[in-house]
């Protein structure tokens, strides 16, 4: 039984992936890199600054979210009253009302899409301000302990290579 040899170009191709994939191994190892972790969506849940933040955006947008459910409400309860009624109306009637009920549910679905934008607007420029406050944090972390690279959202983190809670701590020790 005979097998095909690789051609030339293959064989160059695998070489190459082959030295790279072990240079890359052995310089981060020859080198002493020192590597960390932070997971970034714990440090926006679980800092001071996140609670903080929460509290903040809850209070700005309560009454609107409590107004649009409301107005949800009535909506309901009319279409409900305009089913019940619908067979003792005249035709006019029914269609006029109708069609007051989809205007209202237009505009309570243009409220709402405006809404959730302002909230996940303020949502966004809130967490650029703890990103902004962490990554201060994060350079002073490695400075202090000579780190080479900080990475974030790692697949798998050794708890020694994690820093998330000196950074929620160093977070939570700012004024």
């Amino acid at each position: 039984m005979k097998f095909a040899q690789p051609s030339k170009s293959l064989k160059w191709i695998l070489a190459i992936a082959a030295l790279a994939f072990s240079g890359s191994q052995v310089f981060a190892q020859d080198a002493g890199t020192r590597v960390a972790v932070v997971n970034s969506e714990k440090v926006f849940n679980e800092s001071n600054l996140a609670k903080a933040m929460q509290t903040r955006l809850q209070n700005e947008f309560t009454k609107r979210q409590n107004d649009l459910r409301d107005s949800a409400q009535k909506i309901q309860t009319a279409a409900e009253k305009l089913d019940r009624d619908a067979a003792v109306m005249n035709e006019a009637e029914r269609v006029r009302r109708q069609r007051e009920l989809a205007d209202q549910d237009r505009e309570l679905q243009r409220k709402q899409r405006e809404f959730t934008e302002d909230l996940n607007q303020r949502t966004f420029e809130e967490r650029a301000k703890i990103a902004e406050k962490a990554n201060v944090v994060l350079r002073q972390i490695a400075e202090q302990r000579k780190l080479d690279i900080i990475v974030q959202e790692a697949a798998f983190v050794s708890p020694k290579a994690d820093i998330t809670d000196d950074v929620i701590k160093a977070l939570n020790s700012q004024k």
